[in-house]
């Protein structure tokens, strides 16, 4: 259960946590390999394969992230073809409903992605959930993803905060885990962040497949 008594401040993930998984997986692993396909004139398992090879050598880094280097990269204008799957942009269950929560409790509610300001400024047109927040940070103004210890840090300059007495939900178990390591005391998983998926395991952390269950842990 959480003891929302000793909680004053929450900071929420985006992708994959307050929204469904389904959009980036589909754009990055799907739409963009056919697109780079068409441009290059390789088959579409050749642009998958090299396209897996590019992703995995900037994992965890700003670079994977960066809306900027993929265009540069792949030489496709990346925030313009987001524009085409936009429909697929959808919020999870019962998100709202926690968010609304969270404010009648007198918490302050904080999303922190590490999407792109592109990305984040299309999402929150399409889902229009910018309002339930006290404020918004990418991890690109701060020059270090969420999965690097000196996120944290910086994070504290900016928004400070108790870690004893802050709450994170995300997906990611790297970020789970260097929160953690920089002593945030409340952490949730997500389990299910993609709705055409499986559940992950997340081993160490409490987890939950959506925000109905985490709201029952209150």
């Amino acid at each position: 259960m959480l003891e929302w008594q000793e909680i004053d401040r929450v900071f929420l993930d985006m992708d994959g946590t307050l929204l469904d998984l389904h959009f980036d997986n589909h754009f990055w692993l799907s739409y963009v390999p056919s697109c780079y396909a068409q441009k290059t004139g390789l088959s579409l398992a050749e642009a998958k394969a090299h396209l897996q090879t590019l992703y995995q050598a900037v994992a965890g880094t700003m670079d994977w992230y960066c809306l900027d280097y993929w265009s540069t990269q792949l030489d496709l204008d990346i925030a313009l073809l987001k524009r085409d799957v936009e429909h697929l942009i959808q919020v999870h269950p019962h998100v709202t409903g926690f968010l609304a929560h969270l404010h009648e409790m007198g918490k302050r509610v904080v999303m922190v992605t590490n999407a792109h300001a592109n990305s984040l400024s299309l999402k929150m047109e399409k889902t229009q959930l910018a309002g339930y927040f006290d404020r918004l940070i990418c991890s690109h103004d701060l020059g270090s993803p969420k999965e690097q210890g000196d996120f944290w840090g910086k994070l504290q300059k900016i928004e400070p905060f108790s870690p004893s007495r802050t709450l994170l939900v995300d997906d990611s178990l790297s970020v789970l885990q260097c929160a953690r390591a920089y002593g945030i005391k409340h952490l949730v998983a997500i389990a299910k962040p993609d709705s055409q998926q499986a559940l992950k395991a997340l081993p160490g952390f409490v987890s939950v497949p959506g925000f109905e269950a985490l709201m029952r842990l209150g």
